[in-house]
């Protein structure tokens, strides 16, 4: 059976007031759940990135390591995973960012990429987009030049993409 966006739209569950009031949070475990779903969501993934030739592909905390370490292993890259604060046993770079309910940071090892990787940074969901800038920033702290950001679902009304500071290409399967 074909699967749909449409189709993965609405296996998207919506929760109000969380985590906190007037936050209308999209539940994406609720897409993942469904084999055929998720499988369908990762070819539609690799399929727009199959022939850049990326190297790595960067997830950030915590639902973008589901996704993410399936799309590498889909494109034969290598996974890396940028972590909340005190994850990471090794020396670390890290980033303070700005979201829509309150602030944090991520860290990334700082032994994790090298100036001539190719990268896709891959988060679940674009919201405000503080999240992402703060990968962006972490990863350009390599010297990479050649970066690619990826979504599975875009909160179009926050407006978060005209927020990423950085002149990098975006993607996203599933719009809101």
């Amino acid at each position: 059976m074909e699967i749909t966006l449409q189709e993965v739209k609405d296996s998207i569950r919506n929760i109000p007031n969380f985590p906190k009031e007037g936050i209308q949070f999209k539940d994406v475990s609720t897409a993942f759940k469904d084999n055929r779903i998720f499988k369908f969501v990762v070819n539609e993934l690799r399929n727009h990135y199959i022939n850049l030739g990326i190297t790595k592909v960067v997830g950030i905390e915590s639902r973008g390591f589901i996704l993410g370490s399936s799309l590498a292993n889909e494109l034969h890259a290598g996974f890396i995973p940028i972590r909340k604060p005190g994850k990471l046993p090794a020396e670390i770079f890290s980033q303070s960012y700005d979201l829509e309910y309150g602030s944090d940071s991520l860290e990334i090892h700082t032994d994790a990429l090298s100036k001539e990787d190719v990268v896709l940074i891959h988060d679940d969901l674009l919201a405000t987009g503080g999240t992402v800038n703060a990968a962006v920033d972490l990863v350009k702290k390599f010297g990479v030049t050649n970066i690619h950001i990826n979504f599975f679902v875009e909160l179009d009304f926050l407006h978060g993409r005209d927020r990423i500071l950085s002149n990098v290409p975006v993607w996203s399967l599933i719009h809101f």
